[in-house]
């Protein structure tokens, strides 16, 4: 059907017309046809508002240290399409994307036919995922990050073995709901009978939300927050150290290759992670493969450095919490800096509570915009923001003639954030 990656992409890309549709009608037909590929894999289900990401790259980074093959099925991508089905922090080939999508075509052209519909993007990729992981490439575990929510997202057939939420915050409210209870019971959704859950989330009406999914489900619940301490807290120059008490271990001064102050909580929620897999018996890990897991973890997007003069870093905080989380560790690690800020975001973000934030600490503002169908005009930023040092511009290239201004000032740092997409598109420029 595809002779090349290419037209595959095409093709799948093609899909993104059908938009997002919650529900699992279509996943569950689509997988019945490929005789149920995520009944044949070793899962865990990770859920949350912001977090996913940089928890799962510490969970894999700790098992590949102890010897064990980890599959990870994330998004959207950073660097490349192929980043969403990895194995072991290595992305698949586009030979075997192509070979998936040659495999999964005709499937979804049938069900089409049916009173089901059209499939979408992501529910093709996920079921690409489950395909690839049962059939192709087997791994001691799969690491399945949840696209939108949990209750209704694609990968939500999956039969996990442990469950995870990260943290809960205001996003996707216009499908999730309004309030923090609302938006934790989406992602309390992913919780399965039995299964146990582990979770950051800290706000206690939330947290309440999944204690109870957890209780009627007859799922043992551990809280970061609730049964565990963290403390001896600090920003290291290029990391985090935390010692952590867990209900069964202590952990003194584990340290991250990821700089933020979020990724403290991010790494000691990874940790609770593998102590149950090794608790079970689904893995042995000593403490120095997690300790060195901790250390090599690696996400691109996330407070990554990708420039020395002038310092600039890109950060894909594309919402409210992740604003805030941004501030921290700036504050953190670069007080004395003069802070310039390059920031784009999507329509549906409520970009202005961001904005808002920004502005209490960047000394300038730049705004643009980037190529995608949902992102908002630099101008519509512009008109948004009230700080004295502003500037807009819709060409993303501007980025780049602002990190060429500051590069002479040994005080500036750079930061570029925002939509996730946006972040994409400059790191791919700026590694070229």
């Amino acid at each position: 059907m595809f002779s090349t990656f290419d037209e595959a992409l095409s093709w799948v890309n093609g899909r993104l017309k059908f938009g997002i549709k919650p529900g699992l009608g279509r996943m569950e037909k689509l997988l019945d046809a490929l005789d149920r590929p995520e009944k044949k894999i070793k899962a865990i289900h990770v859920a949350g508002t912001n977090g996913k990401g940089s928890t799962i790259a510490f969970i894999r980074s700790i098992l590949n240290e102890a010897g064990y093959t980890a599959g990870t099925f994330t998004s959207p991508y950073i660097i490349t399409f192929n980043e969403r089905i990895s194995v072991d922090g290595i992305p698949i080939s586009d030979e075997e994307w192509t070979a998936l999508f040659n495999e999964i075509a005709p499937l979804v052209l049938e069900l089409e036919k049916t009173e089901y519909g059209a499939a979408t993007e992501f529910e093709i990729i996920t079921a690409c995922a489950f395909l690839y992981f049962a059939k192709y490439r087997k791994t001691d575990f799969v690491i399945f990050e949840t696209g939108l929510g949990g209750r209704l997202d694609s990968t939500n057939v999956v039969d996990p073995i442990l469950t995870v939420i990260t943290t809960i915050g205001h996003d996707h409210t216009a499908i999730l709901g309004e309030t923090l209870e609302e938006i934790a019971a989406e992602k309390a959704g992913i919780i399965k009978c039995g299964v146990p859950v582990l979770t950051a989330v800290h706000q206690h009406e939330a947290a309440e939300v999944i204690k109870r999914k957890a209780a009627e489900s007859g799922s043992s619940f551990i809280s970061l927050y609730e049964h565990c301490d963290i403390y001896g807290e600090r920003s290291l120059p290029d990391g985090e150290q935390f010692s952590l008490r867990t209900p069964g271990h202590q952990y003194e001064k584990m340290e991250t290759g990821l700089m933020g102050t979020h990724q403290r909580q991010n790494a000691s929620l990874a940790i609770l992670a593998v102590e149950w897999l090794a608790a079970e018996q689904h893995a042995a890990i000593r403490s120095e493969e997690l300790r060195a897991g901790l250390k090599k973890a690696a996400w691109a997007g996330r407070f990554e450095k990708v420039l020395e003069k002038p310092l600039t870093f890109i950060d894909g905080a594309h919402n409210k919490e992740g604003v805030d989380r941004l501030a921290e560790t700036i504050a953190a690690h670069f007080g004395e800096r003069n802070i310039h800020v390059c920031f784009s975001a999507l329509k549906d973000k409520p970009y202005q509570d961001m904005i808002r934030k920004l502005e209490t600490f960047a000394s300038s503002v730049h705004f643009t915009s980037f190529d995608f169908p949902r992102a908002e005009s630099a101008q519509k930023l512009y008109e948004q923001c009230h700080a004295r040092c502003k500037t807009y511009d819709e060409n993303i290239a501007s980025v780049f003639r602002l990190i060429d201004e500051k590069a002479a000032d040994e005080k500036a740092l750079v930061i570029i954030t925002g939509s996730l997409y946006f972040i994409s598109a400059v790191r791919s420029a700026l590694k070229e």
